[in-house]
């Protein structure tokens, strides 16, 4: 299908607010990189492999890369490494740069570790002693984000300062910069070490640079060099990845992978299996779980692997073979309405709302709380008989159509790309195709006998929301079946939603996604972001068929028939967090971000009314936690209940909104209202980017998070008429370039302009 070219004008009010290339995920976000580091050579690997099986043992839910500083290890001690942890960055130590170190040559090693602070790409480093041990947890030193942080130990002479100690070191960037490293080498030379605590001139170069100017890190972590604790962790490869695979608390992926694959090789435990396929599924990686599961003979009366399995069938589009492994699976009470609740979406998803309700109620007779089984039911409770138009009147449109009580991003999103249409958004001038239903020959027939076909809003290229194995992404149609598609087909405003440290199954997803950009006559994605982590999937030669399209909702004012502006706007500021894929928005950082959170919260209650808006009933869990950690009480706006009039209305009239979600920045910004947004996600960032306002934002990392955030919301709150008028001037740049492209739509459709 040719694409309808841009003419000279639209292309100029395009390129306008064009910006340059976007950074790195990690940059955008914020997200601190953290790495444990230690120096090896040959003669130290067996203490260091007992300190890696104590460091998984002791924090299996802690994979951080860790930094092999080395002055030549072998190839057999580097892959007795490698196979003991899976982020592993082996990086040899410029030696030469310590023979200037007035040391005797027997010790000069000892300063190898000095390297450390020439690490350069990532934001915190923990050295560990690979002569030691560790017994505890290490979640206080990777929380540690202020300075460089030891172990401390009272001065030998009169100035009562206190001096570094053997143990863990937590250094901050601020440390890793080569002015330091100077300083470093200038105590070296000079011989200056500190006043000594037997560790060796390493330490005590640091300790006399430092001067006692260090964070103290006593009692935050539990470490021994005993050579007792030391043959605790003296394990064989079989017996160390058994212990790993029977650890009660929570696991981590890559390690849960990397030990517990060779584990099930080996022995062919079903539990182990289970709890591998699972973490296999939480990271997106269907097919391998499928794979380990396929392999493993699962008796009939073992549910809970069956149901894992059928999960990892039906999210590779097996359905037929998923059906049979969740069947057997609701057969225990405990698996049962997780099992029916995944049929019933596989009936769903094929077209049979009578079968999937049926599975929801069966699954809801065994745990009436279950919380996909309720939301089944209600999806296929007193389905309207809508109005439909005549099909050549109609354009078909792909979304994710949010249920009742859902995200209310997604739950606008449909209505909003429909507006740019036209005003009328209902069943008479449009079909609606759900993108989680699979697109077979019934859906082929009713698209084509539209006028065309419409795909998004929305991040619909996200891998794991509802994954599929036709497309890879959100949209459950098969290679064929969009080859079949004869109207025009129009990708609108959707997003490459991809946190930072996700992945998609890369060949399936580029392949469908360059058949997509093919097909298309026109294809628009929302933020430049998105257009270049797409056009790096695609040949050079289908790079000009991507185009950038805003999301409809930033320019709500102009789309909405009859808008006008509130009079009066409400004196209240609203927050909004997000906890889905808590782990890959937050990190370590939780616990910094919620404090952080609790000070600017205190200090803007003086200027405003400061509220929660929950976009999902997750979002509400800000409000839980300030009270409970930091004694601070939030009335919460449950806008997942709201209709879209509703969800416009509300954030039209406050003040200042400040969101987590893209949505709620988005949103409100095309209401008229100043926003601040909390960067967990590159797309926060990619949005302020194209707006050409990056100082709205704010990463949930920052160290001075509170501060920050209250400086900037106080400066739209005293000067809001100034804040609310630059919002509109943005949202004007929005709306050329929607403008030019719905010039293009309508030429694509045959639609006269006006």
């Amino acid at each position: 299908m040719t694409a309808v070219p841009l003419s000279g004008d639209r292309a100029a009010a395009r390129e306008a607010v064009s910006p340059a290339v976007p950074a790195p995920a990690n940059t955008l976000t914020g997200k601190r990189r953290i790495a444990f580091a230690a120096f090896v050579d040959d003669a130290r690997v067996p203490g260091f492999l007992a300190l890696l099986r104590s460091l998984a043992l002791s924090n299996p839910d802690v994979c951080e890369d860790f930094v092999v500083l080395h002055d030549g290890l072998s190839a057999d001690a580097l892959a007795r490494i490698g196979a003991l942890h899976p982020r592993i960055e082996p990086r040899p130590v410029a030696t030469e740069r310590y023979a200037t170190y007035a040391v005797d040559e027997s010790s000069r090693r000892d300063c190898f570790l000095l390297d450390v602070f020439r690490i350069r790409d990532y934001d915190t480093v923990i050295t560990l002693d690979p002569d030691t041990v560790v017994l505890g947890g290490l979640g206080a030193l990777l929380r540690q984000r202020d300075g460089l942080a030891a172990f401390s130990r009272p001065s030998g002479g009169s100035g009562g300062r206190h001096r570094i100690a053997a143990g863990p070191l937590v250094v901050q960037r601020e440390y890793l910069t080569d002015a330091f490293c100077a300083r470093l080498d200038a105590a070296g030379r000079a011989g200056a070490y500190g006043d000594g605590d037997g560790s060796g001139p390493g330490l005590g170069v640091l300790d006399a640079v430092l001067d006692g100017d260090f964070v103290p890190l006593d009692g935050q972590a539990e470490y021994s060099g005993t050579e007792q604790d030391r043959e605790k962790f003296d394990l064989a490869d079989a017996e160390f990845h058994a212990a790993y695979m029977a650890l009660s608390s929570a696991a981590h992926h890559d390690l849960i992978v990397r030990y517990g694959t060779p584990h099930v090789v080996r022995t062919e435990d079903l539990e182990s299996a289970r709890k591998v396929a699972t973490a296999h599924i939480v990271a997106g990686e269907y097919q391998e779980a499928a794979d380990l599961l396929g392999r493993i003979h699962i008796p009939v009366n073992e549910a809970w692997p069956h149901e894992v399995f059928g999960h990892a069938l039906m999210s590779l589009s097996r359905y037929e073979e998923a059906r049979a492994q969740l069947l057997m699976a609701t057969a225990a009470p405990k698996r049962a309405a997780t099992a029916f609740g995944r049929l019933a979406q596989i009936a769903w998803i094929h077209g049979d709302d009578g079968a999937a309700r049926e599975y929801a109620l069966a699954g809801l007779s065994t745990d009436p709380t279950h919380q996909a089984g309720r939301e089944m039911r209600r999806r296929t409770t007193g389905l309207p008989k809508s109005q439909q138009g005549a099909a050549e009147d109609q354009l078909a449109h792909v979304a994710f159509y949010m249920p009742q009580q859902g995200n209310a991003g997604d739950k606008l999103l449909p209505e909003s790309v429909r507006l740019t249409f036209g005003a009328d958004t209902g069943s008479r001038r449009w079909h609606s195709v759900h993108a989680h239903r699979l697109f077979d020959e019934a859906a082929l027939e009713r698209v084509n006998a539209r006028r065309g076909l419409v795909i998004g809003g929305g991040g619909l290229f996200i891998p794991d929301t509802a994954p599929n194995g036709n497309s890879g992404w959100q949209w459950n149609v098969s290679d064929e079946m969009l080859n079949r598609i004869d109207v025009p087909l129009m990708v609108y405003a959707v997003g490459f939603n991809a946190f930072d440290g996700q992945s998609y199954r890369r060949r399936r997803f580029e392949a469908g996604l360059r058949l997509l950009v093919e097909r298309a006559a026109f294809f628009g994605l929302r933020n430049h972001g998105s257009i270049e982590k797409v056009r790096a999937l695609l040949p050079t030669s289908l790079h000009d068929k991507v185009r950038f399209q805003p999301c409809p909702t930033t320019v709500t004012r102009q789309l909405v028939d009859g808008w006008t502006d509130p009079e009066h706007r409400e004196n209240t500021v609203m927050i909004n967090a997000a906890y889905d894929r808590a782990g890959l928005r937050f990190g370590h950082d939780y616990g910094h971000f919620l404090g952080e959170m609790a000070k600017a919260v205190r200090t803007l209650g003086a200027h405003a009314e400061v509220m929660c808006v929950a976009h999902s009933l997750d979002d509400e869990r800000i409000a839980f936690d300030l009270r409970r950690e930091h004694g601070i009480s939030l009335p919460v706006i449950p806008m997942y209940d709201f209709g879209n009039d509703a969800i416009r209305d509300t954030y039209a009239r406050t003040k200042l909104v400040i969101g987590m979600r893209g949505h709620a920045g988005m949103i409100p910004f095309g209401c008229g209202t100043p926003v601040i947004s909390l960067i967990s996600h590159p797309k926060m960032a990619y949005f302020l980017s194209d707006i050409e306002r990056p100082e709205w934002g704010v990463s949930v990392h920052d160290k001075n998070l509170g501060a920050l955030l209250t400086e900037r919301a106080l400066g739209m709150l005293n000067d809001h008429a100034a804040a609310v008028a630059d919002v509109h001037g943005r949202q004007r740049e929005l709306w050329k370039v929607t403008q030019a492209n719905a010039a293009d739509l309508r030429a694509v459709l045959g639609t006269p302009a006006g």
